[in-house]
């Protein structure tokens, strides 16, 4: 067979997505909100350095407007996967007062959009102690923005604090932090920012500590807001050490409005302030939150009149419209699969960021009195004919004492190309970050890269995953790199079996606690012929002792207490085991990740020195947990693709040839 000709082998194919095309379009829309009849949102910017560029749909119509210029770059760093970065209110004859956080310097900053020649002024103070001060989830009251400040008090990642703060819109403390006003206490170690009532006088919000993560354990506070704009009577009305608020919000009408996964599932509820009595809307075993790894993510939206926009599904969320007094719940007609946390409001007219198995994730409009649903921004032109793009299968296959696992399926697809009929096509195994997060079957033009050139993906959803329960996530409680190499074991097993994969082109590949999955995989067994690690967890001591504050105490609920810890440590580490490790692979670190810091990568390496195991380490300049520059996506898509290339006895020439024999600075 001739890759040239009409048929060709797995791997060989021509395909127009090309890691450039992939990386130009990574990323997604979020953070959505209404300024007035207007739309606004965040979306990344690959050529610009990484950036997040703030977006702007007037009430008009007409193109989306970039407010602010490179290098300004809308992004938080608390709790370094940051939350929500911007806010504004609309005003008459002036146009919106807009305020944000800028990545670089972390400062929040105030801005008159519509102001001829008006530039950003900061509102808050620089600090040279640690991580220094940092700012999200704002929301404007008054003369003030109340938002959540995380300060540093020493060099270390732990050395922080966080506490609900009261920021000045004149700029008065942008040289003076004492004119930053705080609105709780520091007893807590996580909050999310305050929630104002209708009326102005309560605010809500959610706290946690260490060692619960917030799909743990989180508590929803109450507080009285005095006329002088203090908070008072604060006390706890939901939530608990094992019961996770995933969010809090207040309807129009006053009503306290809240998602809570008591009932073994993140649930709708309504609170009486009074008496913290919880009323469950709409009972179902379907997930109507999620993980709340950045603050300001939202699930659910109360509209003016009354009904609540909620997302909701197992596994994949769609959107839906809630009537709060009959359950009853109507989801929007549209192509639509899966819905990120992130919904508006603006009359009767709610949006949200969604995608499809055929389109990327947009900016998506449902105007409620018609039910009719359109792509309001954010879309990017594919210039692909989506012929190219891979058909998802959404799967559940049975692992270790038959449990169910959640995997979606992405067989080698070409319009024009198929390969002999007595071949079977090489597949990666992709082990999703978190590890509690999950993947929605939508299109990435990571996965059409592979797929459009013959070799086969499975996203694999293993136990720990967000998305089924709270039983589900529970499945990797003190066993993380066990029941995660287990599923995904079981999954990549069971497509050899029944002919969907070649046993002996088997791959697996992932990012952060998917490395670690990776890594774990590649010394737990030799199903995998070679894997990708991208910026991993590679030691269970290391990564307690060196990660960043939110995940310094991960480790209790995923491997065990400090005190089991050594032993879980030499039982599972990739570090602990590199010895084990004989399948050629490929390492990605960003040098500037304080979440998975390359010290680990460095340690493992070095444990690897006097062995030949075939490997290459890719190391970013600039580059932290999570690549977001064009150059360095496209270097590290064209890695992986040549170590599959190398590895499977493929013949490419769209990819230079990899070297294994050592590091690589990129």
């Amino acid at each position: 067979m001739h890759s040239d000709g009409p048929d060709g082998p797995y791997g060989s194919w021509p395909s127009p997505i090309d890691a450039a095309l992939a990386a130009a379009l990574d990323g997604r829309p979020e953070y959505v909100g209404t300024l007035g009849g207007e739309v606004w949102w965040t979306e990344p910017r690959p050529a610009e350095g990484g950036r997040r560029a703030l977006v702007r749909l007037r009430a008009e119509g007409g193109p989306e407007e970039s407010v602010l210029p490179a290098p300004w770059n809308v992004r938080s760093r608390v709790v370094e996967y940051g939350g929500r970065p911007w806010t504004g209110v609309p005003r008459e004859g002036r146009g919106p007062l807009v305020v944000f956080v800028h990545f670089t310097d972390q400062r929040l900053y105030a801005y008159e959009p519509d102001v001829p020649g008006a530039e950003p002024w900061p509102l808050t103070p620089l600090s040279s102690v640690g991580g220094g001060l940092r700012w999200a989830d704002p929301v404007v009251r008054g003369a003030e923005v109340w938002c959540v400040l995380e300060e540093f008090t020493g060099p270390a990642p732990t050395d922080v604090r966080r506490v609900a703060a009261a920021v000045p819109l004149d700029g008065s403390a942008a040289g003076d932090r004492s004119a930053v006003r705080e609105l709780t206490d520091d007893r807590h170690r996580f909050t999310t920012g305050p929630r104002i009532s209708p009326d102005g006088r309560q605010a809500a919000w959610l706290v946690w500590d260490h060692p619960r993560m917030p799909w743990d354990g989180t508590e929803l506070k109450l507080a009285e807001v005095t006329e002088a704009g203090g908070l008072e009577q604060v006390r706890t009305v939901l939530g608990g050490p094992e019961e996770a608020v995933a969010q809090v919000e207040w309807a129009a009408d006053g009503s306290l409005l809240a998602v809570s996964d008591r009932s073994g599932w993140w649930n709708p509820y309504r609170i009486d302030p009074g008496t913290g009595d919880a009323v469950n809307l709409c009972p179902r075993e379907e997930e109507f939150g999620g993980p709340l790894w950045k603050t300001g993510l939202g699930w659910l939206a109360p509209l003016p009149a009354g009904p609540v926009a909620v997302l909701h599904g197992q596994g994949s969320s769609v959107l839906g419209i809630l009537d709060p007094e009959t359950g009853d719940l109507v989801d929007v007609a549209g192509p639509w699969t899966a819905w990120q946390p992130t919904l508006a409001v603006s009359g009767s007219r709610v949006y949200g960021v969604a995608a499809s198995p055929r389109s990327g994730y947009e900016v998506v409009e449902l105007d409620t009195a018609t039910g009719r649903a359109r792509v309001a921004g954010g879309r990017r032109a594919h210039p692909v004919d989506p012929s190219y793009y891979p058909e998802p299968q959404s799967r559940t296959f049975l692992g270790p004492d038959d449990r169910e696992i959640h995997a979606h399926v992405y067989p080698p697809h070409h319009p024009a190309r198929r390969a002999p009929a007595d071949e079977l096509p090489p597949f990666v195994v992709w082990a999703h970050g978190g590890p509690t997060d999950h993947v929605p079957p939508v299109l990435d033009l990571h996965i059409a890269y592979f797929t459009s050139r013959g070799i086969g993906v499975v996203e694999v959803n293993y136990g720990g995953s967000s998305g089924y329960g709270r039983a589900y996530r529970e499945r990797l409680r003190e066993q993380w790199g066990v029941v995660d190499v287990e599923d995904c074991a079981a999954v990549a097993r069971a497509l050899a079996a029944e002919g969907t994969a070649d046993p002996e082109r088997l791959a697996i590949r992932g990012g952060s606690a998917g490395g670690w999955t990776t890594a774990a995989s590649l010394a737990a067994t030799e199903l995998y012929a070679c894997g990708t690690i991208i910026y991993p967890v590679l030691d269970l001591m290391g990564f307690a002792e060196e990660t960043h504050d939110l995940e310094s105490r991960y480790i209790d609920s995923l491997a065990g207490p400090p005190d089991t810890l050594a032993v879980r440590c030499r039982e599972r580490s990739p570090l602990a085991r590199a010895d084990r490790i004989t399948a050629p692979f490929v390492l990605l670190q960003g040098l500037d990740d304080v979440v998975c810091p390359p010290a680990q990568a460095e340690r493992f390496l070095a444990a690897l020195r006097d062995r030949s195991v075939p490997h290459a380490y890719l190391a970013f300049e600039g580059e932290g947990h999570g690549f977001r520059r064009a150059e360095s996506m496209v270097r590290a898509l064209e890695t992986e693709l040549a170590l599959y290339v190398r590895t499977f006895g493929l013949t490419r020439t769209d990819v230079p040839p990899l070297d294994l024999a050592g590091p690589e600075l990129a």
